[in-house]
């Protein structure tokens, strides 16, 4: 999961820079999203995705334009916008899903996992 927790930041890392909405839209989903399979990502996220692709591929393509340029092209700006904001809320989710999954590891070498002595109860 790690490699897609990868590959959604790059994705933001495009949607959050300069340029059109829909030009940065088409070159992070080309960039870093469009050959992940909604089968490799977590059960909560995959139909999310799926409709994300649905969306993506939706428009056939003319004069050897690619599908997800024909079908951004034919987007407004506001499916355009809900298009990034699906990609933000995912990258959330998937972040959020790793880090529950990760183990808790001391903050330093040698430290051990003890109760300071002000919240030990008395008997």
């Amino acid at each position: 999961m790690t490699n897609h927790v990868e590959r959604f930041h790059a994705a933001l890392t495009v949607l959050a820079g300069h340029g059109h909405i829909k030009q940065r839209l088409i070159k992070a989903y080309e960039d870093s999203l469009a050959d992940i399979n909604e089968d490799e990502l977590p059960v909560s996220l995959q139909q999310a995705f799926a409709d994300l692709r649905r969306q993506m591929y939706c428009v056939t393509p003319l004069n050897g334009e690619g599908p997800i340029c024909a079908s951004v092209r034919k987007m407004s700006f506001s499916e355009a916008s809900e298009c990034a904001a699906s990609v933000v809320t995912l990258f959330g989710e998937i972040a959020r899903l790793q880090d529950d999954t990760q183990v808790s590891l001391p903050l330093a070498e040698g430290s051990e996992s003890r109760v300071p002595p002000f919240l030990v109860k008395s008997v």
